[in-house]
């Protein structure tokens, strides 16, 4: 019979072994530093605006719709608006680089919805946590 004290004696060497034998590498997901590609802003008709986005290093969609939200408020901003409501935005990934294809209204005044944004206290926000605007 193997003693209790022996048999883990035995394991934790063996463990201890194994451990050393193995590299040791950092594992990451795709992750990390983001890293803005730029914007692309297309006028889709009187007020209403498109931009095309592109990132790396982004977590998840929430981050390609900051950068959206921001470019558009920099954008309301450059064209003498105050305003924006979000419309939609499409995001996809492809490999480590996400898309996005965000459309906002612009306009002097607030406009009507639930997803509204103050251009210029969101393109304080932006600035503050260091995402690019237009």
């Amino acid at each position: 019979m193997v003693h209790p004290i022996t048999l883990a004696a035995t394991l934790t060497t063996a463990t201890a072994a194994l451990g050393a034998c193995t590299q040791s590498a950092e594992v990451t997901d795709g992750r990390g530093q983001q890293e803005y590609g730029g914007v692309q802003t297309i006028l889709l008709d009187d007020g209403l605006v498109s931009f095309n986005l592109a990132m790396t290093g982004a977590e998840d969609r929430a981050d390609i719709e900051a950068y959206g939200r921001c470019a558009a408020a920099q954008y309301a901003l450059d064209k003498g608006y105050g305003f924006a409501r979000h419309v939609r935005t499409i995001v996809k990934k492809d490999g480590r680089t996400w898309y996005g294809d965000a459309v906002y209204m612009i306009s002097a005044t607030l406009p009507e919805g639930l997803r509204t944004i103050d251009a210029e206290v969101t393109a304080a926000e932006c600035t503050e946590l260091g995402i690019p605007t237009v």
